[in-house]
């Protein structure tokens, strides 16, 4: 890695010495007379790269830098002791200087631009990539799919002759299982609630186990029907702004995925206002499109990187994100320099950090992407927030321990009061002026039954 960083370097390093060569020589063509003009024009000695990389380093050159450069290239500039002499030297190295200065300010502007260019390209390159790979997966589920309704032929057999039996009339139906059951209804015309209720009985009875009607996944004239969650979720949130801000920078999602699964998360822009606000939401957007399109979720957040990066140097959001499951009882964690996670249970707080940077802050996927599993717990209680929690205690100089405490500390166990708990005392540390967004999210989890 090292031996491949030295070398972008030095590829970066003489692409912008050669633009900046190009740039002199064509400025110098109008000087030929200049007495400093052979050695500059000489852009394989010394004189000259001197020069550059005092550029590269002062962004300028001025009269004295110049004279000490070709000093120690041994390479004098006398007769400044007579006047008439002084006097055209001093035109000859105003002449120099204005010229040195322009090409590189020329060069150093067609080199930034040449390498944003780039980096367009690299990351239209790279979402590119990632369209494919979605692509590509979706057609390997949709063969796997087709794999998994053979095996459950029997199933759809005998719900299609109890529906036959009972006057319910459907096209067409399928059954899968991916750790779930889930069964996809098309309707010949609108079912009354009634019919529908009676499909839902008929599945569970076959199935063996319960099935509820998926709302969120009904589309037109097709039903989903799946596997009942194991556990129930509440979920509470509080939010401030900035004291003299007008717009939070931070975004929170709670949404059901296809699979039945939920997500909840995150997101806080870089900075406060609109900018910051810009950035959390986009992510957010972003993450929820490509889910619910079907992207993969280690795709989604490649895609949301790359898309970040593309936009500016200084667009930045953390991603603090939870993918439910409440029918397998599992969490699975995804940070991109995000805050601490809690899990508290009774009076034991768990504490699930990273050490990731944020999305849009790097180039490389696996350093802005971390991710963590946790069987879920009956009585477990999540607690997600944005930094501005964290920070608004000073008196610990580990941020996160605050509000482990206080979670240790807490009786109740309703979502609403322990956000709003959180976030009054967060306030309280800042005696009110508050210094950044402060968004958190609790959820809470408990058997079905």
């Amino acid at each position: 890695m090292a031996t491949t960083y030295n070398q972008e370097e030095k590829s970066s390093y003489e692409a912008n010495k050669q633009m900046f060569l190009t740039e002199l020589l064509s400025n110098l063509e109008a000087y030929q007379d200049n007495m400093l003009y052979e050695d500059i024009a000489d852009t394989e000695g010394k004189i000259v790269e001197t020069i550059f990389q005092y550029l590269l380093d002062k962004q300028e050159i001025d009269r004295q830098a110049l004279l000490e450069i070709f000093a120690k290239c041994n390479s004098y500039i006398v007769g400044f002791d007579d006047e008439e002499v002084s006097k055209y030297l001093e035109q000859n190295l105003s002449q120099m200087i204005r010229t040195i200065n322009i090409s590189y300010k020329t060069a150093k502007t067609n080199f930034i631009w040449k390498k944003r260019v780039e980096e367009k390209q690299k990351n239209m390159q790279k979402q590119l990539d990632g369209v494919s790979r979605a692509i590509g997966k979706m057609a390997q589920g949709m063969e796997e799919e087709l794999q998994n309704e053979a095996k459950y032929e029997k199933q759809k057999a005998q719900i299609l002759e109890i529906l036959k039996q009972r006057g319910i009339k459907v096209q067409d139906l399928s059954v899968k299982k991916e750790g779930r059951y889930c069964l996809e209804v098309y309707q010949d015309e609108n079912l009354e609630t009634a019919k529908i209720e009676e499909i839902q009985k008929i599945a569970t009875k076959t199935l063996k186990e319960p099935i509820e009607l998926f709302e969120e996944g009904c589309i037109g004239k097709k039903l989903i029907f799946l596997s009942a969650d194991k556990y129930v979720m509440a979920i509470g949130t509080g939010e401030t702004t900035k004291s003299k801000s007008e717009l939070s920078g931070d975004a929170m999602l709670q949404l059901r995925l296809k699979d039945g699964k939920y997500l909840v998360a995150i997101s806080d822009g870089m900075g406060t206002g609109v900018k910051a606000r810009k950035s959390s939401t986009s992510s957010l957007r972003m993450l929820e499109n490509l889910l619910l399109s079907g992207f993969d979720k280690n795709i989604s957040l490649d895609l949301i990187n790359t898309s970040l990066i593309g936009q500016n140097a200084e667009s930045f959001a953390t991603l603090d994100i939870a993918i439910i499951d409440l029918y397998e009882g599992t969490i699975e964690f995804i940070k991109s320099g995000a805050c601490p996670t809690y899990i508290k249970n009774n009076k034991k707080v768990q504490i699930i950090k990273s050490n990731s940077l944020p999305t849009g802050m790097v180039d490389e996927n696996h350093d802005h992407i971390q991710t963590f599993d946790r069987d879920i717990q009956s009585g477990d209680i999540l607690v997600m927030c944005s930094d501005g929690i964290l920070d608004a205690n000073i008196e610990y100089k580990n941020k996160e321990l605050w509000v482990k405490y206080m979670l240790e500390d807490l009786e109740t166990t309703n979502t609403k009061k322990i956000a709003d708990i959180i976030l009054n005392e967060a306030i309280d540390n800042t005696f009110g002026n508050v210094k950044d967004d402060m968004s958190v999210m609790v959820c809470k989890f408990k058997n079905r039954d």
